[in-house]
């Protein structure tokens, strides 16, 4: 009998964590908080030298959702795209609805989106192919925008 009872609580244990398993997750389980002092201005760089569309579309998505979030606790964030080498294509025309719809709300947070010169005639791109960009856009370079920035208390997001 005991071997038996052993068993079916064993089965009950094994059932119990699969159906836990296959549950869809919530995140309303927890309220948020911090234990600092409010966000205040927070000053970000986002580098983008990756020429895949997946990596574009998790650093617009993490701008757009911390732009969201800093309102909410009442901070401010500024935020550098850099975009060079492969990054550059991100916009180049013909553009994704989806990236479009990003780059424009997040412009329209006052996020700037930097352009390496140093990609533009390496690729041989006319800055004019790009979505949204003006002349005001083009830096010197972009991987020298992101030192530039970093040296002057902005942090740099590293995942590329």
């Amino acid at each position: 009998m005991h071997v038996f009872k052993s068993t079916v609580l064993a089965v009950a244990a094994a059932a119990g964590l699969m159906l836990a398993a296959t549950a869809p997750a919530r995140a309303d389980y927890v309220q948020p908080h911090i234990t600092h002092p409010a966000f205040g201005r927070v000053r970000v760089v986002v580098p983008v030298s990756s020429a895949d569309p997946g990596v574009w579309a998790f650093k617009l998505k993490n701008l757009l959702n911390s732009e969201k979030t800093i309102k909410h606790w009442h901070g401010t964030l500024q935020a550098h795209v850099v975009l060079y080498g492969g990054g550059v294509k991100m916009l180049l025309d013909p553009v994704s609805d989806d990236v479009k719809a990003a780059v424009d709300a997040l412009r329209a947070d006052g996020v700037h989106f930097d352009i390496c010169n140093n990609t533009l005639k390496g690729m041989n791109l006319d800055w004019h192919q790009l979505y949204g960009v003006k002349e005001s856009d083009i830096v010197p370079a972009g991987f020298l925008q992101v030192g530039w920035l970093a040296n002057h208390g902005w942090a740099v997001e590293a995942m590329n």
